[in-house]
């Protein structure tokens, strides 16, 4: 049957009942293909580290994955010790906060009162409903983004578990990607399959790097202005700053939050100057240059992404769903039939400027200097 010749309506609804079905699936498999993705990127990202130990160490594939593990455990519970201990101080200091928020408030409820003529104690019955809201759920909003990518202990084994196979097995995962297509499509389905691998190897590398920049650059701007806990921020809008747009403004509303508990109202004004100026270096400097351009995602498709991902699979799937839809572009555009839709995720191409050129006798051509 050939399915060029079927009806556009048909087409269109076969198309549709897979989106839906593959949706379906996506959700129904959250406990598993979460963290089995996620394991997926993180294995991309240490592949070099593993080949390096068999080929130049002469480790087993065993020993090599093993010693990954312990490489990638050794991260995390650096991170996962850095976030405790920042948490567990910013826990003691709400009382603090809570005390200083109190001053601030009851000067702005004064001046509220003396220019609109807003009587004071309806300010404080709202503003006292609204603070213990807010310093109620501080910690609770840490908390929750510090344990983005877990949602409990069966995501942690489930993830370390993916992490081993996929390293252990690489191999064998490779020869049925390309076997399980017909004989006359193998050589073209290895290179796209080794191009596919060496671009997310690269994609993750430098979204990785874009997060270290990023978190460096965010705590030297936040310990100049004077605000506590820089290090945590920084840290903190690193790793939101892999949610395109909202992850910045995420980040830069729990910034002004402590700068405006911990340091002078104006220095919000500073602080959001400062995260603006970081995001233009960021999109316009840092993320071409290090993520490289060949699979920068547009913003329409970016937020579509980030809210089909975060109806999916939470929290998590806003984290994972820009890599994923990063390496579908890949793959898209060394398809031949689908490198319109690999083009509409990517970002629109800037024509090149043609040089003018100018005839004069004897046929002979000169090309305008820049």
């Amino acid at each position: 049957m050939n399915l060029l010749r079927l009806p556009f309506l048909v087409k269109l609804t076969l198309v549709v009942i897979s989106i839906i079905g593959l949706g379906y699936l996506l959700a129904l498999g959250q406990s598993i293909l979460a963290p089995f993705f996620l394991a997926f990127l993180m294995a991309m990202l240490f592949l070099p580290i593993a080949t390096f130990m068999e080929k130049r160490l002469r480790f087993t594939r065993s020993l090599s994955t093993i010693a990954s593990v312990l490489m990638m455990l050794m991260i995390l519970t650096g991170l996962i010790y850095f976030f405790g201990s920042q948490l567990s101080d910013f826990s003691k200091d709400i009382p603090h906060l809570r005390g200083q928020f109190t001053s601030v408030f009851n000067d702005l409820q004064r001046w509220v009162s003396k220019t609109f003529h807003v009587k004071i104690d309806e300010q404080l019955t709202y503003l006292d409903q609204g603070l213990d809201k807010l310093l109620s759920s501080t910690g609770v909003i840490l908390g929750f983004t510090f344990g983005v990518f877990s949602t409990g202990l069966g995501f942690i084994v489930f993830f370390i578990l993916f992490f081993i196979f996929i390293l252990n097995y690489r191999r064998i995962l490779n020869n049925f990607i390309v076997t399980v297509f017909n004989e006359k499509h193998r050589t073209s389905v290895q290179e796209i399959v080794n191009e596919v691998r060496i671009m997310t190897k690269k994609y993750i590398f430098g979204l990785c790097l874009q997060v270290i920049i990023v978190s460096v650059l965010t705590s030297t701007v936040l310990t100049i202005l004077g605000v506590k806990y820089a290090i945590l921020l920084g840290i903190l809008t690193g790793l939101l700053n892999v949610i395109p747009y909202l992850g910045i403004c995420i980040s830069l509303l729990i910034s002004c939050f402590i700068a405006f508990a911990t340091t002078a109202p104006s220095t919000c004004i500073y602080v959001a100057i400062g995260y603006i100026a970081i995001h233009v270096v960021d999109g316009n400097i840092i993320l071409p240059f290090v993520v490289g351009s060949k699979v920068k995602i547009n913003a329409l498709f970016s937020f579509v992404g980030i809210i089909l991902g975060e109806h999916l699979w939470g929290i998590a799937g806003m984290f994972l769903c820009i890599p994923a839809i990063a390496i579908i572009k890949i793959i898209f555009e060394r398809v031949d039939g689908l490198k319109p839709w690999g083009k509409l995720l990517g970002e629109e191409e800037k024509p090149h400027k043609k040089k003018k050129s100018y005839k004069i006798s004897k046929n002979i051509t000169l090309n305008e200097m820049d």
